[in-house]
Order: C-alpha cells, then sequence, then structure tokens
C-alpha cells in the first residue's frame, strides 16, 4: 500500500495564491494613492503620455485582479477542509521497464 496526500495540492495553491493576491493588492494600492506612472518622469509635462483617468483604470484593474487572487486562495483552504489528509491504495508496478 502506498500513501498520496490529498489535502496538500489545494493547499499548496491556496497559499501561493494568497501571496500573490497580497503583493499585487499592496502594489494596486500604491499606485492608485501615491504611485504614477514612469512616463511622468520623463515626459515635460505630467500626465501627458497616460493620463490619470488610464492610470486610475489600470491602478482598479490591479487591485480587482489581486482581490480576486485572495479569494480563489482562501476558498481553495476552505475546500481542502473537505478533503482527507492522506489516502491508500495499492501499490502500482511501473509499465516502463528501461534496459531490459
Amino acid at each position: 500500500m502506498e500513501k498520496i496526500k490529498i489535502r496538500g495540492l489545494p493547499r499548496i495553491a491556496g497559499t501561493l495564491l494568497c501571496c500573490w493576491g497580497a503583493i499585487v493588492s499592496v502594489k494596486a494600492l500604491y499606485d492608485l494613492f501615491i504611485g504614477e506612472p514612469e512616463a511622468n518622469l520623463y515626459s515635460p509635462r505630467k500626465w501627458q503620455f497616460v493620463t490619470q483617468q488610464q492610470w486610475l483604470r489600470y491602478g482598479g484593474f490591479e487591485l480587482t485582479y489581486g482581490f480576486c487572487c485572495l479569494a480563489l486562495g482562501w476558498l481553495l483552504w476552505r475546500y481542502s477542509r473537505f478533503l482527507p489528509e492522506f489516502i491508500e491504495r495499492p501499490k502500482r508496478e511501473a509499465e516502463l521497464r528501461l534496459f531490459d
């Protein structure tokens, strides 16, 4: 018999999604309230190449994406509660045999 971990896969995916969502959300909040596009540093007038409305739309999309990643990661963690920790099944022989 062999043991196969079942609960770990959605927990790993949920953790990665939560971490990524937190990073993206923090950056989005920075972009929305403090940051500005790099184009403002190189243009003669501020908001000439990228308008402030476009920048806020981009920040809103980024914030929505970060919150969706956080929500999906949280849902995976909640879903993993219903899965068994391990399952046991009979060990199978490998069908591929090298050098025979």
